[in-house]
């Protein structure tokens, strides 16, 4: 294992875990608003949201959450803990469903810092997965330009 990626399974368990938890949280909730308004706090949006989407409550949004999303996040972090070959898979597909439930959201929800910070954590696990790939090259440079000589070979673009 190079260092790379193991500092990227290190970046994907701790985002993993954060998300699992958090979105578990938030997915109960809902739940528990949904079926006793008085269990309802200030953690459950107004019902004025779900105006014009498929919902009349918070049920249905919250066991997604709890399925779609933090069940994702677990079940990534547990095979990434198990060393599988799966890992980034499933990985990957936890970066895709907190993108998604989030560009889902915004539809329907306002704008709010807990929308940013979820997308950009989406974001980091797909582009950390892509760096363990090999998709992406991982930055090892402050910076590169076409006319500098990298690893000691010639720009084809430098002048002769």
């Amino acid at each position: 294992m190079t260092r790379i990626d193991s500092i990227g399974r290190i970046a994907l368990l701790v985002l993993q875990a954060f998300v699992a938890v958090t979105a578990c949280a938030g997915g109960v909730v809902l739940i528990l608003g949904s079926v006793n308004p008085a269990w309802s706090s200030v953690l459950v949006p107004p019902l004025d949201y779900l105006e014009g989407s498929p919902f009349t409550s918070y049920l249905v949004p919250g066991l997604l959450l709890l399925v779609l999303v933090a069940g994702v996040h677990a079940v990534a972090f547990v095979v990434m803990i198990s060393d599988s070959s799966w890992d980034n898979t499933i990985a990957a597909a936890g970066g895709f469903a907190c993108v998604i439930w989030i560009g889902v959201q915004m539809v329907f929800i306002p704008f709010s810092f807990l929308q940013a910070l979820y997308f950009t954590v989406g974001l980091v696990e797909l582009g950390v997965t892509m760096v363990r790939l090999g998709i992406l090259e991982p930055v090892t440079r402050l910076h590169r330009t076409t006319f500098a000589s990298v690893r000691g070979q010639r720009s084809p673009h430098a002048s002769e």
